[in-house]
């Protein structure tokens, strides 16, 4: 039998019905070796060299053993024989595995430090279903790629081994000979720390026992991130927010330090991070990860990343993360052609490739794909205890047409455009964060008019929490492009998101994707002169803030930077110095606690009862007035908002109530940068029906700006 498995490709197939305890004898396979000795019961028993080089054998003691390896040069290692132990993954873990609902797969598969039958080491796993073979490899093996052949789990199509002696802080990768030959090092799909870019080895991670402090905040967070709460984001690039003086990065409790005494000054609720999974180029902004697992090591390791989390929710602060479960990039070591076939990824380029960021596609109609990626998901939120994630390209996911001409994609089985297996994988995902993670949201990045993307779904929808207004994005900044004096031609710009706002529940997104690739920043991006600029971006800042929806700005909006964002730069801090920018600073300031402070700003975003227009028909002047109210009554806001550079004296406006309004913020004040212009302390209406009300009030409206208005009472 020996002499007819002298070639290692005779067995590496199936290493445990070969190596290890056999039939009275012990085999060990260690290419490079000098010697091997076998140590049992504090005898030591040198092995005997055969005719394939690196393999050893000797008589099996009754007992356990271990061997001590000698290489050249004089060094040892010592370790339980990894071909004496049995296999940990237990017929449930395959039946889960296969059936793409197992959540809990990264304590399962990939690499994680286990006591096995008492002895300490890690245990490895891996899906490679078409492989011919597997080894783990490693510092721990020299990086021989032969050293340690893993165990297939046939049906299942993983492959484990448990490796005595192999703690955490080790690199390896997983060595496939795939179904046709060829030999690929392949760093682990559910690894839980990686090596720092460029270099690509995975990391043994200790195993997650990070010690929490936030009960209160996990316990109280559905109240925080409902629909009527008030959510007010900041969208946020970690590496390029602030850099170190001496370049590099920050690392998480750095980021800390300065993150999140700025978000509370700014009254935001939330920060969102732009993908922090590991990727291989920085260039891509983190969206294209090749480890849905594992925090980017630029920042630090895992326990700095949840200790980062623990202290946003200390300070009252939610954290969201970009999660992209639609693509990945096709470097070598990663997802790409994993056991030789297309695993992860469709066969059909017309499936499998994405044209607009030359990505593969994930194959969420296979199991094992969308139960890895649903695993992912909830590893984020209840791992590290995030509160939200916003789902990169779901428009890319939803159709199979999308970025394609005719005959570049393939119709689904009832021959349309849909893609099935995508809307059930966003539907599986939303329903198994509903059930295991308590007052958890998810939000779209959907920018079709696909329905019911926030819609329950028993009843049809994809049952996310939340959904980016991309339509009102376009709309609004296209109008703001424009001088004002053609402002009047395009007014349904500004007014036409009323139309849909109440269809589905909306967040207002000035996202990282409108300040790159010679689209201009915000400021940069308004006309007229330097006054007018920030008139303008003031005014759009005011109008967002009032509209219905939560809030989302992209970092570097608040202080009205010239410069369009850059990855690998940091924000234009030195513009604060400035009056104009540092009173946008002010103005996104108080109107965060404005929209938190006030509940007819918030409580009825996804409700149609707490907007009512009052003027949206003035194209002439470019005038809108609206007023918001709570769902619980309350006294309602006025908001008047006026977009030319002319100011509108005596501008009759109806309001509902008679009696007393005051205004309390103005776009338009001297500590915004605004020439002063408005309506004083408190205005009294007036019995002069307008707007189909029987009062109404004369304002002022400053140009370029933005006015709020509360009622307060009928006069003394």
């Amino acid at each position: 039998m020996q002499q007819g498995r002298n070639s290692v490709d005779t067995w590496l197939h199936d290493p445990f019905s070969f190596l290890g305890r056999h039939d009275g004898v012990v085999r060990t396979y260690q290419p490079g070796a000098q010697s091997v000795t076998l140590i049992a019961d504090g005898v030591e028993q040198p092995l005997d060299t055969g005719a394939l080089p690196g393999l050893f054998t000797g008589a099996a003691p009754h007992g356990d053993y271990r061997l001590r390896v000698t290489w050249p040069g004089g060094g040892t290692s010592e370790a339980a024989d990894p071909y004496a132990f049995g296999p940990v993954l237990g017929d449930l873990d395959l039946f889960l595995f296969g059936s793409g609902s197992h959540w809990d797969l990264p304590v399962r598969l990939g690499a994680n430090p286990i006591s096995h039958d008492g002895v300490e080491g890690t245990h490895f796993a891996v899906w490679a279903p078409n492989a011919r073979s597997v080894s783990v490899t490693g510092d721990f093996t020299g990086w021989n790629a032969q050293r340690l052949p893993m165990r297939l789990r046939h049906g299942a199509g993983l492959w484990e081994i448990f490796v005595p002696g192999v703690h955490a802080g080790a690199r390896y990768k997983f060595a496939v000979t795939g179904a046709d030959g060829v030999l690929r090092e392949k760093a682990d799909p559910l690894a839980r720390a990686t090596e720092l870019p460029p270099a690509t080895a995975s990391i043994v991670a200790p195993a997650p026992d990070f010690a929490w402090t936030d009960s209160a905040w996990m316990e109280g967070r559905a109240e925080r991130q409902h629909p009527g709460a008030p959510i007010s984001v900041y969208e946020m690039h970690v590496g390029s927010w602030r850099r170190p003086w001496h370049g590099g990065d920050h690392d998480w409790d750095q980021i800390a330090e300065q993150l999140i005494p700025y978000l509370q000054d700014m009254g935001f609720t939330h920060v969102e991070l732009m993908p922090i999974m590991e990727h291989p180029f920085g260039g891509s902004w983190g969206y294209q990860p090749l480890s849905q697992f594992a925090p980017t090591s630029r920042h630090g390791s895992p326990q700095q990343f949840a200790r980062f989390v623990d202290r946003c929710h200390a300070a009252g602060i939610g954290v969201i993360l970009d999660w992209v479960p639609a693509h990945f990039p096709s470097d070598a070591h990663g997802f790409a052609n994993f056991d030789g076939t297309a695993l992860y990824e469709h066969a059909d380029p017309r499936e499998g490739y994405h044209p607009d960021w030359n990505t593969l596609i994930f194959n969420l109609g296979r199991q094992e794909v969308s139960g890895m990626l649903i695993a992912s998901a909830l590893w984020w939120l209840e791992r590290f205890h995030i509160d939200g994630l916003r789902v990169d390209a779901v428009a890319s996911m939803l159709y199979r047409d999308y970025s394609r001409r005719e005959g570049e994609w393939v119709p689904n089985r009832h021959g349309g455009r849909e893609n099935l297996e995508s809307i059930a994988f966003l539907q599986r995902m939303n329903q198994a964060v509903a059930e295991r993670c308590p007052g958890a949201i998810t939000i779209a990045e959907e920018s079709t008019a696909f329905p019911g993307v926030t819609a329950p779904v028993e009843y049809g929808g994809l049952g996310f929490t939340y959904k980016w207004n991309m339509g009102w994005m376009n709309d609004t900044l296209r109008y703001m492009e424009r001088d004002p004096s053609y402002r009047r031609w395009h007014h349904g710009d500004m007014s036409f998101g009323l139309v849909y706002a109440f269809t589905e529940k909306f967040i207002l997104p000035l996202s990282h994707d409108e300040v790159v690739h010679g689209k201009h920043s915000l400021i940069a991006k308004m006309p007229g002169d330097h006054w007018q600029k920030f008139a303008n971006l003031r005014a759009y800042f005011a109008f967002m803030w009032t509209h219905p929806g939560k809030k989302l700005l992209f970092m570097g909006g608040e202080l009205a930077q010239w410069s369009e964002w850059q990855h690998d730069g940091q924000l234009e801090w030195q513009a604060l110095e400035a009056p104009d920018h540092a009173g946008v600073q002010a103005l996104v300031r108080d109107l965060n606690r404005v929209y938190r402070d006030e509940p007819a700003l918030h409580q009825s975003d996804a409700d149609e009862r707490g907007f009512q227009w009052i003027v949206g028909d003035d194209a002439a002047n470019s005038v809108f007035v609206f007023l918001r109210r709570s769902e619980y009554g309350g006294a309602p806001l006025l908001v008047a908002v006026n977009l030319t550079p002319v100011p509108r004296h005596g501008y009759r406006v109806g309001v509902p109530h008679a009696g007393r309004w005051a205004e309390f913020l103005n776009s338009d004040a001297p500590g915004y940068g605004g020439g002063g212009l408005g309506n004083g302390e408190a205005l009294e209406s007036a019995d002069v029906p307008s707007h189909g009300q029987n009062q109404s009030l004369d304002l002022t409206i400053p140009p370029l700006a933005a006015i709020i208005l509360r009622f307060e009472g009928t006069a003394a």
